[in-house]
């Protein structure tokens, strides 16, 4: 997770019962693989003073874009599925751009509906109903 990352900062009160998030997330970025996978990445924990206040992570990734959520009601795997999902995203962009090609990638409304040859839509039995599926 840390290595779409170069900062994380994750804030709550200590005695705000939605903190459970923010502890589950500190954890998993002080783990030795996560700072295995991007030493540079720095973590910091910032408490709130007052409860009122809702947890939340900050996260900065490699690309500089920073990006903050609220803690107080999305778990914490969600928040790394979030990370994950954005850095894999990252990942292509950079993939596209040292290909040379363009950035995001834009297809044209005469592509999208357009068969492709060996493709063939059979109808299936998936134990609830009937559906499509591509093969």
């Amino acid at each position: 997770m840390l290595k779409f990352l170069s900062k994380v900062v994750i804030q709550y009160n200590a005695l705000d019962p939605r903190k459970a998030a923010c502890v589950e997330l500190l954890a998993q970025c002080n783990a030795r693989k996560a700072k295995e996978s991007n030493p540079a990445c720095v973590v910091e924990l910032h408490r709130l003073p007052d409860a009122a206040l809702p947890p939340r992570v900050v996260v900065t990734y490699v690309n500089g874009v920073e990006e903050a959520i609220d803690a107080s009601a999305t778990p914490a795997q969600v928040i790394k599925q979030q990370i994950l999902d954005r850095g894999q995203l990252l990942e292509t962009e950079q993939m596209f751009r040292e290909a040379g090609e363009p950035w995001p990638v834009v297809i044209p409304v005469e592509e999208i509906g357009q068969s492709f040859p060996g493709t063939k839509v059979c109808a299936h039995f998936n134990g609830f109903g009937w559906g499509l599926a591509l093969v």
